[in-house]
């Protein structure tokens, strides 16, 4: 594709990016076919193919709308046009870009200006998300019903393993898995203290930077990255195998440290020493003897698996955690369209309602086509977006291992 970007623009090193990444695409259109807002609006603009050229519009000084903003807003940045694109179009890193200007051309109406400041100062701080979220439990009864069915039962964690084992792994706790289902993390620290590695939670590792990211709020982004960097680096240099990821949207976005702060001379080397640490469970579980978690009782319950978009078209993890199951000995049933967004998506479900219902309702009717007993999945946004919706329950995979 043929760009002109200004002289300026060029200068730095994100137009740059934005620049290289313009000139791979060849405008084939294949990413139209795979993109959840295409197939449900029709629109060549609510497309990657539209929006690429959108965006190579607003970075070229083209007149910028609200229109153009609302296509760019649209966009799940699932990612699964990255996965279709024959020529490696880096999508989701110009979509960041072309957002990031955008925000700063068109302003925003009062209430969109007002949801966005709520979602970016409540949600990535767990000491701020977690009382809300237990007194929406305490009082869920008298909430409307829009807002009851976003509320997930309260877990507990359980037991935690005390035993100290010679390999260790950081583990992240993240922002809203804490409040929404502690049990997560206390699962995989209970299945991988059977495999003889021992989990550390810094405490002061927060929110990976994902939400502020995508709501184009770059610099804080950057710094929530920096301080899970600082945090880390410690247990790192002490030999911490890795640093493992039960939320696979976390896990998508701390893979991209090493991009996001390749130009920070202070933080560099460490981003890009942690993006190749960061694993999903998946990853470190697949590569263990899985002898001990063998359920004589699995082929009992029929498993639909709801691969998140940001653990097959972010990290390009496709068939691990399936193989995990199926060794595991559960049987799992086909789920069609199993490559299309359920909607989620982050800060999605609150900002593009509408839509992300659609796709929701979409996705939930091939999860239970095949009448299975559990749905299981491995990022949170999607499991309690999928548990408003469905008729049975919806977890994390790692229970399965835990039980």
């Amino acid at each position: 594709m043929k760009t002109e970007l200004s002289s300026e623009l060029l200068a730095t090193s994100e137009g740059k990016e934005a620049d290289s990444i313009l000139r791979t695409c060849v405008h084939c259109g294949f990413c139209n076919a795979t993109c959840p807002t295409y197939q449900l609006l029709g629109d060549e603009k609510d497309g990657p193919r539209g929006r690429i050229y959108l965006i190579k519009q607003l970075l070229e000084g083209k007149e910028a709308t609200e229109k153009t903003q609302q296509h760019l807003d649209r966009c799940l940045t699932c990612r699964n046009c990255e996965t279709t694109c024959p020529s490696g179009v880096r999508y989701s890193h110009l979509l960041e870009i072309g957002r990031k200007h955008i925000e700063k051309k068109v302003p925003r109406d009062f209430k969109s200006r007002a949801i966005r400041k709520l979602l970016l100062n409540v949600l990535p701080y767990e000491k701020r998300f977690t009382p809300l979220m237990r007194m929406g439990q305490i009082f869920k009864p008298f909430t409307p019903k829009v807002i009851k069915k976003k509320i997930p039962i309260r877990t507990t964690k359980g037991y935690l393993p005390k035993e100290s084992h010679k390999r260790k792994m950081l583990i992240l706790d993240g922002c809203v898995q804490p409040a929404m289902s502690p049990d997560i993390n206390a699962a995989t620290a209970r299945v991988l203290n059977k495999l003889g590695i021992s989990l550390i939670t810094p405490p002061k590792a927060g929110c990976c930077g994902a939400v502020s990211l995508h709501l184009a709020a770059e610099d804080a982004a950057l710094n929530f990255m920096r301080n899970n960097i600082d945090i880390w680096w410690p247990e790192i240099e002490s030999g911490a195998e890795a640093i493992i990821m039960t939320a696979s949207g976390c896990g998508s976005t701390v893979k991209e440290y090493g991009h996001l702060l390749k130009n920070d001379a202070n933080y560099a080397d460490k981003a890009k020493k942690v993006s190749e640490l960061c694993k999903d469970i998946s990853e470190i579980i697949s590569k263990e003897d899985l002898s001990a978690f063998k359920d004589n009782n699995a082929n009992e319950r029929k498993i639909s698996f709801h691969p998140p978009c940001t653990l097959q078209h972010g990290q390009k993890i496709t068939g691990v955690v399936e193989s995990i199951l199926i060794k595991s000995g559960y049987e799992l049933l086909p789920v069609l369209d199993s490559h299309l967004c359920c909607g989620s998506a982050g800060t999605y479900s609150v900002l593009q309602p509408e839509i992300s219902e659609q796709l929701q309702r979409n996705k939930i009717n091939n999860l239970l086509e095949n009448n299975p007993d559990l749905i299981v999945t491995s990022n949170i946004g999607c499991q309690t977006h999928l548990q408003e919706v469905s008729k049975v329950p919806v977890i994390h995979w790692i229970h399965l291992l835990d039980s």
